[in-house]
């Protein structure tokens, strides 16, 4: 079996049994919702007693559970095709410039981490429909400036 098999046997169970995802999510525990949906995605592994959970609720093998801990490989084509996926990546290329020069400005030369990484969905009421809300919280990385002499940061973080 593949990764993505098991991922579209993981999706069958879930129409199946009428799960939603935060039936799941409450079921398997111990971490974010984003990271246990992707895992059971295919993109985030399960750290071994979640993935024992994971598989005991989907009814899977230990092969399959063995997957469930497998780290994945990660990430789909670009530009995605989906389009709640394609408006994710267009707010990268319209936003992301405008992002990166206030990250920069704020923190120095570096980037923000997507795996030391947090992230939060909500559902705001709004009387003109209502509205997805992301909170995204990732750590600083300042590039390292190896090779510097005397004097020189050695990393990126803002000069005063």
């Amino acid at each position: 079996m593949t990764r993505a098999e098991l991922t579209e046997k993981i999706l069958d169970i879930k129409r199946e049994k009428d799960w939603s995802w935060k039936h799941i999510c409450e079921q398997v525990g111990g971490m974010s919702e984003v990271l246990v949906v992707g895992a059971l995605l295919g993109q985030m592994k399960l750290v071994k007693p979640l993935a024992k959970k994971a598989a005991a609720l989907f009814g899977l093998s230990q092969a399959e559970e063995r997957m469930l801990n497998e780290v994945p490989h990660r990430g789909t084509a670009m530009p995605p095709t989906d389009p709640l996926l394609y408006r994710f990546y267009e707010l990268v290329m319209v936003n992301g410039p405008a992002w990166k020069a206030l990250i920069e400005e704020e923190f120095g030369d570096g980037i923000m981490s997507a795996i030391d990484f947090d992230m939060h969905i909500d559902r705001e009421a709004n009387p003109k429909g209502d509205r997805v809300k992301l909170t995204m919280s990732g750590k600083f990385l300042p590039y390292k400036y190896y090779g510097n002499e005397q004097g020189i940061p050695e990393v990126g973080y803002k000069e005063n």
